[in-house]
């Protein structure tokens, strides 16, 4: 398994406020969070309690143009949100956003996994060239930057 987490404290927000904005998140919204790097994320199909809501995102990280589709397999309000990468079926790579509120803002940990349990691990030195050292500096720098930006948008809300 290949794990690469980021924590970032950002000021301004709350566990609340993010959690409600991706799950409602449009196009629109998207574009003005991060303007020439977010371009599209919008939920394509949606299920009641979210569960199983199909996003489809499209945004640069770096170099690295990510776009494709999520589905939504995990929700703890206001503290959790687990998406799994899918392309033809459901791929062993998962994208986690954990929030803590915190006395002046929020500590939000970004995380990515993805790779096998048992012999499947075999297989994780060909994820880690995708999800290589620079790879790995592009999101750490990516998520760094946008959430602070988020931040700022909604504050403005």
């Amino acid at each position: 398994m290949v794990t690469l987490k980021t924590t970032v404290k950002v000021k301004g927000i709350t566990s609340k406020d993010i959690y409600n904005f991706m799950l409602n998140c449009t196009d629109a919204d998207y574009q003005r969070w991060w303007k020439g790097t977010h371009l599209f994320c919008h939920t394509v199909k949606k299920y009641p309690g979210n569960i199983g809501n199909v996003i489809y995102v499209d945004e640069y990280v770096g170099k690295y143009r990510l776009k494709g589709y999520t589905v939504i397999t995990r929700l703890v309000p206001y503290s959790e949100m687990v998406y799994q990468i899918k392309k033809m079926v459901k791929l062993p790579a998962r994208f986690t956003m954990k929030f803590e509120d915190v006395e002046d803002g929020i500590n939000i940990i970004h995380i990515v996994e993805a790779g096998f349990h048992g012999i499947g691990k075999i297989f994780d030195p060909l994820i880690r060239l995708y999800l290589s050292d620079e790879y790995e500096a592009n999101l750490n720098a990516h998520a760094q930057e946008e959430f602070p930006k988020l931040a700022t948008m909604l504050a403005k809300n």
